[in-house]
């Protein structure tokens, strides 16, 4: 095997979206038929191959596991349940949902684990759909019962590859930002499933939007939907197979998107001057103007997008410097948010500077930083950051990214899942951890928790998931 072809299957091992030898994706006919305009790219604006029974090395060959070793559950039946999408520590067990009782009496006890049919995945981005009986990775797990979630099914794009963020369409389905085309590089594509979580669209499938994704770099990670005022945000990271060697360097972005929602077509570019990739944006609930925030990983700031303000040449769509999280967020690899539902604050896990920032964004002209930067908190390596759905706590999972031998982004962790306290004012109290690296070193060479979903069943008749 050449290095550039076990490079290009490494790469694939970082995506989430790995298909199941069965599992043939269902695709429409825009997606594979594009107008002469647009130029004829294998991988990129057209499918690699018509027969996708033999799937190609960056769209993830399914690798079997080694058998799965026994597990003990339990049958107690808690009222907040965390669900983490986690790779085996080894790779070659089987990558794995853990299910995990969150509740104060019996917190960290292990209720069940999913295997999917696969190993070497690198679990990413996690999300529930809108009834809250399905959760998305790509990998689709049942969740019907809550204590026993079971594996469903997995799905492939045919024109993009490393998927990320997740979000639930209020009608079934999601929306979810694959950041590679099917080689790697740049454009990504904005995926789009039906209710049946078969992918139908991979967004732009329009002349202009095509040309504008070809035109500057498209490398789709964070999203947030916007479904009363009708328009998507997606911003733009890195391009995948740059981190890859042999590499020139990491092709950081500095660009957001912005969507028409009902059109699913691209309004405008929007520019973040040497943002250095913008990992993730999120809308402000019950912010008046719409207006989003937006992380930029090499300034280690945080920028206000409103999205329907007009720049002085007339395009829709302007960028703001909000808050300047200081000199040890600058460069920090990865930094990832999440905002509470009353729109007050915002928290911001800091990656390589192994700190989490809490910001009073309640007054968005007086942003007031809750965090001490200077402090050493039991963390190391926070990436994935969800604030419970009773808004009391936030879920933190430490790990990021470790390409190995093979590339450029190997990010420290202790691969941890970190249950913190919300404080009355906003600030965070380090409380309690379950400690994946510990839990499954014996059974699974280690663990490494991504991402999380939690469900709150507190009211068994309203349950809330996020």
């Amino acid at each position: 095997m050449t290095k550039s072809l076990l490079a290009l299957v490494s790469l694939a091992c970082m995506a989430c979206a790995s298909p199941v030898p069965d599992a043939e994706p269902q695709v429409s006919p825009r997606q594979i038929s594009l107008p002469p305009l647009i130029p004829s790219i294998p991988g990129v604006t057209e499918p690699l191959t018509s027969d996708l029974s033999i799937p190609l090395p960056i769209l993830q060959i399914p690798t079997p596991p080694l058998p799965s070793p026994p597990f003990q559950a339990s049958d107690i039946k808690p009222k907040k349940i965390g669900y983490f999408w986690t790779g085996a520590g080894d790779n070659i067990h089987a990558d794995f949902l853990a299910t995990y009782s969150l509740d104060d009496d019996t917190f960290g006890t292990l209720l069940w684990i999913t295997d999917v049919p696969t190993s070497g995945n690198s679990p990413h981005h996690l999300g529930p759909s809108k009834d809250g009986k399905t959760l998305d990775t790509a990998y689709y797990f049942d969740v019907s019962n809550p204590y026993r979630p079971s594996f469903k099914k997995s799905d492939r794009a045919i024109l993009a590859s490393i998927t990320d963020e997740i979000r639930a369409k209020p009608d079934g389905g999601f929306f979810i930002t694959y950041m590679g085309s099917a080689l790697g590089t740049s454009p990504g594509r904005l995926v789009e499933t039906d209710a049946d979580y078969n992918i139908i669209h991979q967004w732009p499938e329009d002349v202009a939007g095509t040309l504008n994704i070809l035109g500057e770099q498209f490398s789709p990670h964070g999203l947030s939907v916007h479904w009363e005022k009708n328009v998507i945000l997606t911003s733009d990271f890195v391009v995948p197979i740059t981190i890859l060697k042999p590499s020139l360097g990491i092709e950081h972005a500095n660009t957001l998107r912005l969507w028409d929602l009902p059109t699913r077509t691209i309004i405008s570019t929007i520019e973040i001057p040497d943002g250095g990739g913008i990992q993730d944006i999120k809308f402000i609930p019950n912010n008046s103007e719409g207006a989003a925030l937006a992380t930029a990983v090499h300034l280690g700031q945080v920028w206000i997008i409103y999205p329907f303000r007009y720049d002085s040449t007339g395009k829709q769509g302007v960028a703001e410097l909000l808050y300047d999280l200081g000199p040890k967020a600058r460069d920090t690899i990865a930094i990832y948010s999440d905002i509470t539902q009353d729109g007050n604050f915002i928290y911001l896990t800091l990656t390589t500077a192994n700190h989490i920032a809490a910001l009073d964004i309640s007054d968005l002209s007086n942003v007031k930083r809750l965090d001490d930067p200077d402090e050493v908190q039991p963390s190391v390596g926070p990436h994935y950051i969800k604030i419970t759905p009773d808004q009391k706590h936030i879920v933190v999972t430490d790990y990021f990214v470790q390409t190995g031998d093979i590339g450029l982004i190997n990010t420290p962790a202790d691969f941890k899942a970190l249950y913190i306290d919300i404080n009355p004012d906003g600030s965070l109290h380090f409380n309690r951890t379950i400690d994946f690296e510990s839990e499954y070193a014996e059974s699974r060479g280690g663990a490494k928790p991504h991402s999380s979903v939690v469900f709150d069943l507190t009211d068994p008749a309203n349950p809330l998931y996020y």
